[in-house]
């Protein structure tokens, strides 16, 4: 049985990889071609991407999976891709800016991370986060891009919170 290596590539060319990836199948193609991507997506098959060859040569398969379970409002393509959009060209700009970027990892498995850039767009009234996250550890060459919508009750700040951050007050009257 063949043996797979370990790459390992810098976070920034990393990051940079899969934001390009990301760009070249869902956005920079026809929509006819990124609303059938997305269809599968939706289904929650996994969507092959492409193969990347490293340094030594070797070749690493990327696919990618969505993950809409915490997805508020309804789900359709167009909202998809205002998400997407947004979340590609804020890693964009953070690497662009050399960001340093937060990474979290799994505590169960630290092949596992999210990146901590958000996307952050509005459907049906209700605010949804989409964040990129990667998967590199089946042992296999593959590395399973995963983009993830986040409760977005975890981001809200409390009304009460701001009211007491505000201390209450009211707006001087004009001409007082």
């Amino acid at each position: 049985m063949a043996q797979h290596g370990t790459h390992s590539i810098p976070r920034d060319k990393f990051l940079t990889i899969s934001v390009n990836l990301l760009h070249q199948a869902l956005l920079e193609v026809s929509r006819t071609r990124a609303k059938t991507i997305y269809r599968e997506l939706a289904e929650g098959r996994i969507v092959p991407l492409t193969r990347v060859q490293m340094e030594d040569r070797a070749l690493v398969q990327f696919d990618l999976a969505l993950d809409h379970s915490e997805y508020r409002g309804k789900r359709s393509f167009g909202n998809f891709r205002n998400s997407l959009a947004t979340l590609v060209g804020r890693l964009a700009e953070a690497l662009r800016t050399r960001q340093d970027v937060t990474v979290f990892t799994a505590e169960h498995d630290p092949n596992v991370v999210i990146f901590g850039i958000t996307g952050l767009t509005w459907a049906d009234g209700h605010p949804n986060v989409m964040v990129l996250g990667a998967d590199a550890g089946s042992g296999q060459p593959t590395v399973m891009l995963k983009l993830m919508y986040l409760d977005p009750a975890q981001f809200e700040v409390e009304e009460a919170v701001t009211e007491a951050a505000v201390g209450g007050r009211q707006a001087p009257e004009q001409g007082a």
